[in-house]
């Protein structure tokens, strides 16, 4: 039984991986669209129908990492305020911790690394098409939540990032920021990462720290993470839908 349920989860996974493969050629077709939307229902029901609630990611080996490991989305955040941390070495960063919690956090990239690690090798998988292997660093978001104590009512995580996505009529900046919801969020190979490959994460890559949750297509994962923030829905974050992209009307990314 347990072959037939990997079988299936990743028969309907790999699905999803070949109908993303050059979707922003076919993200304006209505037909297409509601296709991939489809395909998002079918993963997530074979991850926690099939895969299980906790079940791990594929690991691999130090021979199977990329000799360069490819970067996707934002490439540099380019503000005068990330340019400032970037100057001093980011020792002022900060990622804050809010919204459905008993106890606020606000930790520092020190406070980040002082907490137990976890290194992982694992596939990044892009809705470009592409996929890449490399080695992560960072700790466990689940140690980072309980110590902010997330209250009953709870549900999401919203990470918030400092890479801006344009701005509005008014000029207001729009940064990029995505979600997770709690089970997701707590999985032991869901960390905030700042280290690739034994080094510091590299800017490209989302220094200081950005998110690793290795169930999920690499939009899912937060890049430049300054903000966390716990809520019961989505109802009062732009769209209502939970990410930049999603919100957008994009409902077609489907995560595995």
């Amino acid at each position: 039984m347990t072959d037939r349920r990997g079988f299936i989860a990743r028969a309907l996974a790999g699905a999803s991986t070949l109908l993303l493969t050059g979707c922003y050629d076919l993200s304006e077709k209505p037909w297409f669209t509601g296709i991939l939307g489809k395909v998002e229902d079918l993963t997530h029901t074979a991850q926690h129908l099939f895969a299980g609630p906790h079940s791990l990611a594929p690991e691999y080996t130090k021979a199977d990492i990329a000799p360069v490991f490819r970067a996707n989305g934002t490439l540099d955040p380019g503000t005068p305020g990330y340019q400032k941390h970037v100057a001093n070495n980011f020792r002022d960063w900060r990622v804050t911790v809010s919204g459905l919690v008993d106890h606020p956090l606000s930790l520092s990239v020190a406070d980040i690394r002082a907490l137990p690690p976890r290194t992982q090798i694992t596939r990044h998988d892009c809705v470009e098409g592409w996929s890449c292997i490399g080695e992560w660093t960072g700790a466990p978001l689940a140690l980072i939540l309980a110590a902010a104590k997330p209250r009953p009512e709870a549900r999401y995580v919203v990470f918030y990032c400092a890479d801006p996505m344009g701005s509005s009529l008014s000029g207001d900046a729009h940064y990029y920021y995505e979600s997770l919801d709690l089970l997701e969020a707590t999985h032991p190979q869901t960390l905030l990462a700042y280290r690739l490959n034994g080094a510091p994460l590299p800017i490209e890559n989302g220094a200081p720290v950005r998110l690793r949750a290795e169930r999920q297509l690499g939009y899912k994962m937060a890049k430049y993470v300054n903000r966390i923030e716990l809520v019961k829905n989505f109802n009062r974050i732009n769209g209502g839908k939970g990410g930049y992209w999603e919100d957008l009307g994009y409902n077609w990314y489907a995560g595995i």
